[in-house]
């Protein structure tokens, strides 16, 4: 069965604004409305499939616990239901119910797939705008025409009030208060601190990479990095800086390009340090876009 094309979750990298990635809420769905969402556990899940038959189901699995889930389900579940019920929307919470996440062989969350007559189509991992969200959907129900799969369905409910916004762990929102204020420093302790506390922290993991980003390049003047970069390109701080530099200039292809091959040409300690530099700057743009993909593959055969 065709796929639609996952969509990037960034574009350019724009790290200035990073404060900006605190969860913005969909537009809310009035209390009492009928609606083509519902929340799915394993035992439900069969309904979900044979229901699939009838029209394409989006199915996201993600982390309740998690803003940016939150906000993911909320912009889904406006869109789906804009549909009228040609759509539907399974939720499901993907630490509870690994079970499912496993039957569509994921490895991270928050993700989202479709089944359209049983069969699953992958959609897109991490968070998307609602523009790409949107081209999303219209691919997938022009699919669902295509395999007879063009019905409509009543509603699976009615909405409940609209749920207050879930508050950030409170040292997540310490670095992005400190971000707000232009405290680096502040901001890069503050992930650390929530890291020490929750090694296993993802988006503390992710957001320390962020700052870091941000603090190597600050103040930095990208023709001189260049300039270095070009005159010696087996010096491995020249390399990272030129790399830092492309990433947050949306240059996100040329850091990553510049980066395996210097990984490619180098032994040792040298080859390690521009490998976990890489690493880092994969978990910066999102380690489902497209281009982390690519580059993954890439740096797989110059290491092995």
């Amino acid at each position: 069965m065709p796929e639609p094309t996952p969509p990037s979750s960034r574009g350019a990298i724009d790290l200035a604004a990073l404060k900006a990635a605190t969860p913005e809420p969909a537009a809310p769905i009035a209390e009492g409305a009928p609606t083509w969402v519902r929340a799915v556990d394993q035992a439900l899940f069969p309904e979900i499939v044979a229901l699939s038959n009838q029209v394409p189901v989006i199915v996201s699995l993600g982390n309740p616990r998690s803003p940016g889930s939150v906000q993911l389900d909320g912009l889904l579940a406006t869109l789906v239901d804009a549909k009228g019920g040609a759509l539907a929307l399974a939720t499901v919470d993907a630490e509870k119910e690994p079970a499912i996440a496993q039957a569509f062989q994921l490895t991270q969350v928050p993700a989202v797939v479709a089944l359209i007559n049983g069969q699953p189509v992958p959609l897109f991992q991490g968070g998307a705008e609602q523009a790409q969200i949107q081209s999303i959907i219209d691919e997938l129900m022009s699919l669902g025409v295509q395999h007879g799969v063009a019905g409509t369905i009543p509603p699976l409910g009615t909405s409940a009030a609209t749920a207050a916004p879930v508050a950030l762990p409170p040292l997540h929102q310490a670095a992005l208060d400190a971000l707000e204020a232009g405290d680096l420093n502040g901001a890069e302790n503050a992930y650390k601190q929530a890291l020490n506390e929750k090694p296993n922290d993802n988006e503390a993991s992710i957001g320390l990479n962020q700052v870091r980003l941000l603090i190597r390049t600050e103040g930095k003047d990208l023709a001189q990095v260049r300039s270095a970069g070009a005159a010696n390109p087996d010096d491995l701080a020249g390399q990272l800086d030129v790399a830092d530099m492309d990433l947050v200039g949306g240059h996100v292809e040329d850091a990553f390009a510049r980066l395996v091959a210097f990984i490619g040409r180098n032994v040792g300690d040298e080859k390690e340090a521009a490998r976990a530099r890489l690493v880092e700057l994969y978990s910066v743009v999102g380690v489902g876009d497209p281009r982390v993909v690519t580059s993954r593959q890439k740096l797989a055969r110059v290491l092995f």
